[in-house]
């Protein structure tokens, strides 16, 4: 390559830099929605996060065996790697990091609108909701 190519391109590459703004080599993940006031409390009960019985009931939560209508790894797979478009990756520590328990608790409870996440308030008690999220914050350890 000729130092004119090689200027011209490095002159190009920065031009696409400063007009991407910078998102070409720095993406800033997408700001979580704020947590509606009436789950803006909720906190994992204390020592359920390493409970043996309290993941392995949420295991039998999230694979449909507890519940046949409630079967999370039919879209988030059952080692937390997601089998469907737009489902969340469990295994994403850095993503997984970010949600708090009361957003968390928000989601699988109310589910996401204009996705195929469903409410499942109606289907889960609330123990059974930090159930199933203390095991699907195993993936992400």
């Amino acid at each position: 390559m000729t130092k004119q190519k090689v200027g011209t391109s490095v002159v190009m590459m920065v031009s696409i830099l400063i007009l991407s703004g910078g998102m070409a080599y720095a993406e800033e993940p997408v700001p979580l929605p704020e947590v509606p006031a009436e789950y803006a409390d909720k906190k994992m009960p204390a020592g359920w996060l390493t409970d043996p019985k309290v993941i392995a009931e949420g295991e039998m939560i999230y694979s449909g065996e507890a519940h046949p209508q409630v079967n999370c790894a039919s879209c988030h797979g059952k080692d937390g790697k997601p089998v469907k478009k737009g489902a969340r990756d469990f295994r994403d520590k850095a993503q997984m990091g970010r949600m708090s328990d009361a957003f968390w608790f928000w989601r699988v409870s109310e589910g996401v609108p204009k996705t195929k996440m469903k409410a499942w308030k109606s289907l889960l008690s609330e123990e059974q909701i930090w159930q199933v999220i203390a095991y699907e914050r195993q993936f992400s350890k």
